[in-house]
């Protein structure tokens, strides 16, 4: 592939050598008003914005999220700690999963552990989940150079030029996108696993 994809490949590793999430302790340990809430969530998230434009957090979201049973209501118009963590998931399942599969991974969160619980607290889980993502970094930037690699050896029948530059380009696309649509799919039968006895429950 071209210079310029070896260098967006790069930036891409760099990206994921510096990925920038939502800190345990920087998350307020004190209740916040809504406006607070989305204020924090746009300046702890800014760099996982496509668009300058794009909006991590409004209220209409917040306000929906209740509604749907993925955030359970605020206690006075304010935010809870426990709160800001289901947002932080809710922020990241958003791009991959439809809110009733939203709904039901954290439903068990909801229930047993947002009020705090005597084996487990909510902030804990997160903190154990931001550690195991930490340490699989490297071998997911091995992943994505693999399916560079691998796309660079396609088409390889064709002349160096821009259509071999343009199919290989596309060979990357699918190569990563086959990833995300298997793990989907993976997801999804895990998700349904989840909500199968509560569906039995309602039939019988």
């Amino acid at each position: 592939m071209t210079i310029d994809m070896n260098d967006m490949l790069n930036s891409i590793l760099n990206e994921l050598s510096h990925l920038q999430y939502v800190h345990p302790g920087d998350i307020p340990n004190i209740d916040l008003y809504m406006d607070q809430v989305t204020t924090f969530m746009d300046e702890q998230l800014a760099s996982t914005k496509r668009y300058k434009e794009d909006k991590i957090l409004t209220k209409t979201m917040i306000n929906n999220y209740t509604k749907n049973n993925l955030l359970p209501p605020p206690v006075k118009k304010k935010y809870s700690r426990e709160h800001m963590l289901l947002l932080i998931f809710i922020y990241y399942f958003k791009s991959i999963l439809s809110i009733k599969d939203i709904e039901t991974v954290l439903k068990p969160l909801t229930e047993k552990y947002f009020s705090g619980n005597d084996t487990m607290e909510l902030s804990s889980i997160y903190e154990e989940l931001c550690h195991m993502e930490k340490e699989r970094l490297d071998s997911l930037k091995d992943s994505v150079s693999s399916a560079y690699d691998k796309a660079g050896e396609a088409f390889d029948q064709l002349p160096d030029g821009e259509d071999r530059d343009t199919l290989q380009k596309f060979a990357f696309i699918c190569n990563l996108s086959f990833d995300v649509y298997l793990k989907k799919m993976m997801i999804e039968r895990i998700i349904d696993d989840i909500a199968a006895p509560s569906s039995k429950n309602k039939k019988d």
